[in-house]
């Protein structure tokens, strides 16, 4: 739907769909009000519960994978173990506690008002119904399925970043120590950095807070008249009304934030004076830190580049010759850089992909490739036997997915994709990537790993040869019994295919930890194990679903045979689960 033109026709329009919203937006409250208590109570006992419960199991786990650490130097252990980790330990427990109850009730009354406008979204049968329905239940189920994200997190995520702690030891044969030489110093610097920076910051903060206050709203009211920007969509215009009425607070509130922020920016001076080890390179910190701040709010608020304040150097290397080595470690690529111009409205950008989305297409892949090997048996039950055991299995948590991300990236390379084709209809781009800054940390990398696939060259052998590198986690023994074909020959060239199947692997691995990764790989286990049941002759049982999805094991299948029509049911099921 394009915007009225004209000023008449924006302001019929906008009094039109007035009442329209209004209507919704009532709707939308009021089961917001009914089920906000409930979905509160759920999320912050369940979360509650959680939380106290591995309280105990997470301090004492903490403190033995810190003194463990091969990273960390003795001084080093004992200023975390006696300073850090009490205060961390101690406000655990309460800021769990807090936020689950704040984000219990933010999502039990926000979840059904968006829910009632997506009901009315373009292509929708029976609005009414929805409306009505949608955003009742399903707000409910999920806040259970929050609540078994948090336990993913608390359970397997945390366990998993612990173990890397505890067990990768330094890649230079070095650990983490403290210079107590240069910590004077240090000191001197971060306190006079709080007590110069933390005031000026401020002054500034408040010298631009009316500015951003009248543009902020003559923004809002120009979108809003024309119903352009977040008033073009139906789903987002409660939120862009808020907006306006709340615009002061959002002012006061990033003012107050950069009060806040200028603390942490001043204190940051004695970071410098310590890594550079010389307080001389502190001070020129503490000035230099105005001259950032100020261009930043420049630059965010659009008005004239540059500052008034001095930027001198505070680096022995160069800050041009750092960005030029960051960019190019982290090699991410130009077109990244694109910005909308700032008169697009949110149809230019609604096509923008989602995490989630991204992992439900990477699963998706992950469901089809499963089918075909298990039928191959390059999956065999041992390995999913010990994927729905408590030690878990390397070869389906971490070697399957990679090896699926893997086909998409051999498949990206070889089309030429400026971005990466996750499915026949998902492909990645810098147009439709998440916004969010750290998902860069997994695409920069993969981006990286494409193009060297493709200047790999890497022939069906060789193509092979990694792939299974990545699905068995560099078990040469079963890659030998297998009928994969000889290793390359070059050393070289078997050390850089080892060395991607590793940086794969490590990717895939941080991948695991995101919260909603266990939930999809649970039932990714188990669509396995149904494959596996069905090439044996055997059929799956219905299975009971709860809340938190529970695995069962291989005997379960055995001795019950199903009809088209459940097998079916079951089929449709599980879609409706995975999404």
């Amino acid at each position: 739907m394009e915007p009225p033109a004209g000023l008449r026709a924006s302001l019929l329009n906008f009094i039109r769909f007035l009442p329209y919203f209004i209507g919704l937006l009532l709707l939308g409250s009021i089961k917001g009000i009914i089920f906000c208590p409930l979905i509160c109570l759920i999320i912050t006992i369940g979360n509650s519960t959680i939380i106290i419960g591995l309280w105990a199991a997470h301090s004492l786990w903490t403190y033995y994978c810190v003194v463990r650490a091969k990273q960390l130097g003795p001084i080093v252990k004992f200023v975390i173990c006696t300073c850090v980790l009490p205060v961390l330990l101690i406000l655990w427990p309460v800021v769990g506690i807090v936020g689950s109850i704040i984000g219990g009730a933010a999502y039990g009354f926000f979840q059904p008002i968006l829910a009632t406008f997506e009901a009315v979204g373009e292509g929708r049968s029976d609005t009414f119904y929805h409306c009505i329905v949608d955003g009742t239940w399903s707000a409910v189920k999920g806040s259970f399925t929050v609540v078994r994200d948090v336990r993913d997190v608390c359970f397997y995520s945390y366990f998993s970043i612990m173990d890397d702690l505890r067990q990768k030891g330094p890649p230079d044969v070095k650990y983490l120590e403290i210079r107590l030489l240069y910590l004077p110093g240090a000191i001197i610097a971060g306190v006079l950095g709080i007590l110069v920076d933390g005031p000026v910051i401020s002054f500034v903060a408040l010298f631009k807070s009316p500015y951003m206050l009248f543009k902020g709203w003559k923004r809002l009211f120009h979108d809003l008249i024309g119903r352009e920007g977040p008033f073009l969509e139906t789903i987002c215009v409660p939120f862009a009304g808020l907006a306006i009425l709340l615009w002061p607070l959002a002012v006061i509130g990033s003012v107050l934030a950069s009060m806040l922020a200028s603390v942490f920016l001043g204190a940051y001076a004695g970071i410098v004076a310590y890594q550079e080890s010389s307080i001389l390179f502190g001070l020129r910190y503490i000035i230099a830190a105005m001259s950032i701040y100020d261009e930043y709010s420049n630059d965010i608020l659009d008005m004239p580049e540059g500052s008034c304040f001095p930027r001198p150097q505070y680096r022995r290397k160069s800050e041009s010759t750092k960005s030029t080595s960051r960019a190019s470690s982290f090699s991410k690529p130009g077109s990244f850089k694109k910005t909308y111009s700032r008169s697009s409205s949110l149809k230019n950008t609604i096509g923008e992909l989602k995490p989630l989305e991204l992992l439900d297409g990477l699963f998706r892949e992950c469901h089809n490739a499963g089918e075909r090997m298990v039928s191959e048996g390059l999956i065999t039950r041992q390995d999913i036997e010990e994927a729905k055991s408590g030690k878990g299995s390397k070869i389906i948590s971490v070697g399957f997915p990679a090896y699926c991300l893997l086909q998409a990236l051999i498949r990206s390379a070889k089309a030429n994709s400026t971005g990466i084709l996750l499915t026949d209809d998902i492909e990645l781009t810098s147009t439709n990537r998440p916004s969010e800054t750290f998902f860069d940390w997994f695409l920069n990398p993969l981006l990286i790993i494409k193009d060297q696939i493709k200047a790999e060259n890497l022939s069906p052998s060789e193509e092979d040869y990694l792939s299974k590198l990545v699905l068995w986690s560099g078990d040469l023994e079963r890659i030998k019994s297998s009928s994969v074909g000889p290793a390359p020959e070059p050393e070289r060239k078997r050390a850089e295919l080892d060395g991607l199947a590793r940086r794969l692997q490590g990717i895939m691995k941080s991948m695991s930890r995101f919260p909603t990764f266990r939930r999809r790989f649970d039932y990714l286990v188990n669509k396995l194990s149904d494959d596996l049941a069905e090439k044996h002759g055997a059929h799956p049982m219905a299975r009971s679903k709860s809340a938190f999805g529970r695995m069962i094991s291989l005997n379960s299948f055995k001795g019950r045979k199903t009809n088209g029509s459940d097998q079916e049911s079951v089929r449709v099921e599980r879609d409706v689960e995975i999404s």
